[in-house]
């Protein structure tokens, strides 16, 4: 059963109870939400609560089907059990619905699925729902929490961080995401969603920056992060694989990595004249408090998942088989030292940034920080001293 609307309807409620309601969350009025369904909401649904954690980060770009394959896998989901799949954004559209829980252009169900469609209905999922959550009266809904309290995977989409940050952070929304986590529930984000699963965000709130930006100035305008200041509370989400991470999207093609060496250099605390200005991490390689930045590559998702307790977190990189790009790529840096030149209107100058890519099927283990060769790349005057990439 299709279902397709707005809840600034005042039917909704009615197309609610007419696929089964029971229990099922009914929209208030008034309200700026919006809310969209494919499939049956209604259905009741028999998966159990997952016994180790998941998380998904995206490059941004074209999504990675099997990436969210995963994720309904991971989250327990299984022919013929139901499961709800919801996607949460401040904008956008409902387009995420029928790509993720149809199998073809055709909207079947069958088991075969076609390139750039996942068949979630096939895997198990009674519902793909989205809600645009455009402010924090909306982020307070009862109904919005309803549903995203019932999911059994949450995905944030693109858009602009700064929106998620202002309209969710502290609200009701933000502990229901939390409650979601700490049942295992897997979670995952794109580019703007990617930007705030780290346990520090740049949050945007002025606008994007740029490398060249970046390295001229640390400390320029754009540069802002969540929490405000630096701290090791009080921000906005952490899955527990991104512990003393911040992370990146669009590496490849928006030539970020300048910017995410300066992101992490800013993360390191003030010893002597070396450090940044309101850091609280160290350099180096600790696993206890050593900063750390993950960036992912367009059409590029890095799968996270724990294996029970004292066991590592684990990455593994997918993307398309139809892939057209050429470095879909993951990239695990840390600061060896920290910088020599961290201040407000001087270019910056760092060395010794660990870098470790992940190009291939191989595992990378988050715990350690292991499974690929490291090389290494300085900045001097705001001028890096080798490729990066």
């Amino acid at each position: 059963m299709k279902l397709k609307f707005h809840l600034s309807m005042a039917f909704a409620a009615v197309l609610l109870a007419a696929c089964g309601g029971g229990n099922t969350p009914q929209p208030e009025t008034p309200k700026t939400y919006s809310y969209f369904a494919e499939g049956n909401p209604a259905q009741v649904v028999d998966v159990p609560q997952p016994s180790d954690p998941s998380a998904v980060i995206m490059g941004g770009g074209p999504d990675v089907d099997s990436a969210f394959k995963w994720m309904i896998e991971r989250s327990g989901v299984r022919p013929g059990s139901g499961g709800r799949f919801v996607i949460i954004r401040a904008s956008g559209t409902e387009a995420y619905n029928p790509y993720i829980y149809f199998s073809d252009d055709k909207l079947s169900t069958s088991a075969t699925v076609a390139p750039e469609w996942v068949g979630g209905a096939a895997l198990g999922l009674s519902s793909v729902e989205t809600l645009v959550i455009p402010d924090r009266e909306a982020a307070n809904s009862v109904f919005v929490n309803e549903v995203v309290g019932r999911a059994q995977a949450v995905f944030i989409a693109g858009g602009d961080q700064s929106d998620y940050i202002r309209y969710w952070k502290n609200t009701a929304l933000q502990t229901t995401l939390d409650g979601l986590m700490q049942r295992n529930v897997p979670i995952g984000g794109t580019s703007a969603g990617l930007a705030v699963l780290g346990q520090f965000d740049f949050s945007a709130m002025v606008d994007g920056v740029l490398t060249s930006e970046a390295f001229a100035d640390p400390y320029n305008e754009f540069m802002t992060f969540d929490p405000d200041p630096l701290s090791l509370t009080g921000g906005f989400l952490t899955p527990p694989a991104f512990k003393n991470a911040i992370l990146d999207s669009h590496l490849n093609t928006r030539d970020r990595m300048g910017r995410m060496l300066t992101f992490v250099s800013r993360l390191v605390e003030q010893v002597g004249t070396t450090g940044c200005p309101g850091g609280i991490l160290s350099a180096g390689t600790s696993a206890l408090n050593g900063a750390r930045a993950i960036g992912v590559g367009v059409e590029t998702a890095l799968l996270v998942q724990g294996n029970g307790q004292h066991t590592p977190f684990v990455g593994r990189r997918v993307t398309n088989p139809y892939t057209t790009e050429t470095d879909n790529a993951v990239y695990f840096v840390r600061p060896l030292q920290a910088a020599t030149v961290c201040s407000p209107g001087k270019p910056f100058t760092a060395h010794q940034f660990e870098i470790r890519k992940l190009n291939d099927d191989g595992a990378f283990n988050l715990s350690d920080w292991s499974g690929k060769p490291a090389y290494t790349v300085d900045v001097t005057a705001g001028v890096l001293s080798a490729n990066p990439y």
